[in-house]
């Protein structure tokens, strides 16, 4: 039963659950972690992209990207797309299964929080200073740093220097963790299209106590901007043949 999409699918909708998960115990009302931080915020998100990448990968898909954007990256890079649809929909849907989780796991938690923007800010990002060209190039670069970097994880070059099989998922993991603690601080660090339009597109659905609007606005910058910082550090990878 196990195959790539099914990997995408599971794998994306653990990465939603626990990494939005996070966000939602830092700023619900009467959660446990309520007013945990940045810090607390971006560790969940590594542990959830580590999580996400072994649950893909046991699930059936190698590839485990679990975000649009590596895709689309890894398909600039070797100049193969057959995968980058499949894949697309597989982490859009399973995003949407994560968010529905978290909204069912805080379920009594909606209705002690009033604040409408702290409940959008557990499904999807929002800029701490909103100018779209520079929310924009932000995502851009946080994104070309993820798939770069990834890339170098994963090339041969750090294979042949010795690179522990089963390693891999913890520094990638490693990474998004540095990228939320360095670049994370203007936008949210969506740096993937499916962990922001998926909960979003969740949230505008479900039936969520006191919620607001889903600030449709902003959302296609964490959409154009990942892929395209994705797609330009796939370029890069293939130029410098790594």
């Amino acid at each position: 039963m196990n195959s790539a999409w099914l990997g995408e699918f599971l794998g994306t909708m653990i990465l939603i659950l626990l990494g939005d998960g996070v966000v939602a115990g830092v700023l619900l009302k009467r959660s446990k972690a309520e007013g945990g931080g940045w810090i607390v915020i971006t560790a969940g998100w590594a542990f959830a992209v580590m999580a996400g990448v072994f649950a893909a990968i046991a699930c059936g898909s190698g590839d485990a990207h679990l975000n649009p954007a590596v895709t689309l990256g890894m398909a600039m890079r070797t100049g193969s797309f057959e995968k980058v649809l499949p894949y697309f929909a597989a982490q859009m849907l399973g995003a949407i299964a994560g968010a529905t989780i978290v909204w069912l796991h805080y379920f009594p938690h909606w209705k002690e929080t009033e604040d409408k923007i702290l409940k959008l800010r557990c499904f999807c990002t929002g800029p701490a200073i909103r100018s779209a060209l520079p929310n924009l190039l932000s995502e851009v670069i946080a994104t070309f740093v993820l798939v770069f970097v990834a890339g170098a994880i994963f090339s041969k070059a750090v294979a042949t220097g010795g690179l522990a099989s089963g390693l891999a998922p913890y520094l990638v993991a490693s990474l998004v963790w540095g990228i939320g603690l360095s670049l994370g601080g203007t936008t949210g660090y969506a740096i993937n299209p499916a962990r922001d339009f998926g909960p979003r597109l969740a949230h505008a659905i479900l039936p969520i106590a006191g919620k607001g609007d889903s600030d449709w606005s902003y959302a296609s910058i964490p959409v154009v901007g990942p892929l395209v910082g994705g797609a330009l550090a796939g370029i890069v990878l293939r130029s410098l043949g790594i």
